[in-house]
């Protein structure tokens, strides 16, 4: 039976706020129902209830309040929440922040609708992340290795490469180890008109956006659409992932602007505010998101997530960064040294971590050599920085000869391993190919990270005498 809603209709807005109105005099509302605002000329809004108490509904406005007449705009109220129409025609598509299609093609014909909040994972459905994801980039591929299932975020700072990083790794990324389908869901929060052509004009240059689907909230939409914007993509993920059997990897840039609409929203309900100004439940919000990664028991579909940030003052104990640590599993670390002096992508492996790597990498996975090799570049890595160090108080005169051996090495760890073309996809074979390459410039007795069976084995001395 359908439902009537011009019994739910009303006209009692008491005030605007910010991206907020509050309705008064209202019955049977409820948390999280969508709601249809229409202003005097008739335009339409869509809008969220946040809060409900006392007659009293807050309603969070997602195309902002301009225009509002609190005394002749009138406020529907759905007795629906959010959803987002899904469908595998997606894939391929651009939309907007709300899932509206902003690259000119028809609307989606849906095979459901489901809400953008998603069904909470049980943790004893869950399955350990597990099987290599190939990014052709050494430094993650090599040294933080990324597992299907797992959330790895991308710490990163203002002017910083971290949206051509994101772009090249959803061109290449890719499973290995099975043949069935792989796609990138990728959701951009708060970027210029510049960044967003940049991602569509890459997308359709290199042919990757025939396995993309992606969500574009641009600085100038209004910043509480930001908020929505991971939920659409990551119901669209769930979509894929778990009614096709695909692979999904999420990438999500810029959280930062993200949680600066959650601080917009609370500022606007005058709520305490907690570290910096963020809402106090930040984290409990942050974790909504990124706990929607992982892996199904009985199901074959898996979604991986890449959530990209931007540090403010490139702040590692920033609470955005702060707290997405504590969610996510590991990160990768750009650095502004290194992108100063030219080197793309600008990441640094000494701070960057990623706890799932062993599970994800070995025999039948990447190489039988890939874990003693990435131990035995991030030592001789880490030793040659240390003598750069060590230099700029004694000067190079005073070192030894095994001393200047790691200084050479940390050079060459940065030009040839670190250093790759924003278009150059090297294999996990070459990646560990290219370290063996660097670590033979160390003694051999420096090794000692590396099985001895290992190094006879792939060892460029002795591959060349074999």
């Amino acid at each position: 039976m359908a439902v009537d809603t011009s019994a739910r209709e009303y006209t009692t807005i008491r005030e605007a706020a910010g991206p907020l109105i509050v309705v008064e005099n209202i019955e049977g509302v409820s948390y999280g129902e969508v709601v249809k605002i229409v202003t005097p000329d008739g335009e339409e809004k869509n809008g969220q209830v946040l809060e409900v108490s006392s007659g009293l509904a807050v309603v969070q406005v997602f195309e902002g309040t301009s225009g509002i007449d609190t005394s002749k705009t009138r406020v529907r109220f759905t007795g629906d929440i959010m959803r987002i129409s899904v469908s595998q025609d997606m894939v391929g598509r651009f939309f907007d922040g709300l899932g509206r299609p902003r690259d000119g093609g028809p609307e989606i014909i849906p095979e459901d609708r489901l809400s953008v909040i998603g069904a909470a994972i049980n943790p004893t459905a869950r399955d350990y992340p597990r099987e290599f994801i190939q990014t052709g980039i050494s430094t993650i591929d090599g040294m933080n290795t990324l597992v299907r299932g797992q959330k790895l975020p991308i710490f990163s700072g203002a002017g910083m490469p971290h949206n051509a990083l994101a772009a090249q790794i959803a061109r290449q990324a890719k499973v290995l180890t099975t043949g069935e389908p792989f796609s990138v869901v990728f959701a951009a929060m708060g970027i210029t008109h510049e960044e967003a052509s940049f991602f569509i004009h890459d997308f359709e240059r290199t042919g990757a956006i025939e396995r993309i689907v992606a969500f574009l909230n641009l600085a100038d939409d209004p910043a509480i659409e930001r908020v929505i914007t991971p939920k659409m993509a990551l119901t669209t993920a769930e979509f894929l992932a778990y009614e096709y059997d695909m692979h999904i990897l999420v990438i999500l840039t810029d959280m930062t602007n993200y949680c600066e609409a959650l601080r917009e929203i609370s500022a606007a309900r005058e709520e305490v505010p907690s570290r910096r100004g963020y809402p106090g439940y930040m984290y409990t919000d942050l974790s909504t998101n990124y706990e929607r990664a992982g892996r199904i028991r009985g199901r074959n579909g898996t979604i991986t997530q890449i959530p990209i940030l931007s540090m403010p003052d490139d702040d590692i104990t920033h609470p955005i960064p702060d707290l997405t640590g504590y969610i996510t599993e590991g990160q990768f670390v750009l650095s502004r040294d290194l992108h100063r002096r030219g080197i793309y992508p600008p990441v640094d492996v000494l701070p960057s971590l990623s706890r799932l790597m062993n599970e994800g990498i070995g025999p039948e996975r990447t190489r039988e050599d890939h874990s003693g090799v990435s131990n035995q570049l991030y030592s001789g890595y880490a030793e040659g920085r240390d003598m750069r160090d060590l230099v700029a108080v004694v000067g190079e005169e005073a070192l030894t000869s095994r001393d200047r051996k790691f200084l050479e090495f940390a050079d060459e760890f940065e030009k040839r391993f670190v250093t790759q073309s924003t278009n150059e996809d090297r294999s996990i074979e070459e990646t560990l190919d290219l370290g063996w390459d660097l670590l033979a410039a160390l003694p051999e007795g420096e090794l000692k990270r590396i099985d001895e069976r290992i190094i006879k084995k792939y060892h460029p001395n002795y591959r060349a005498t074999a």
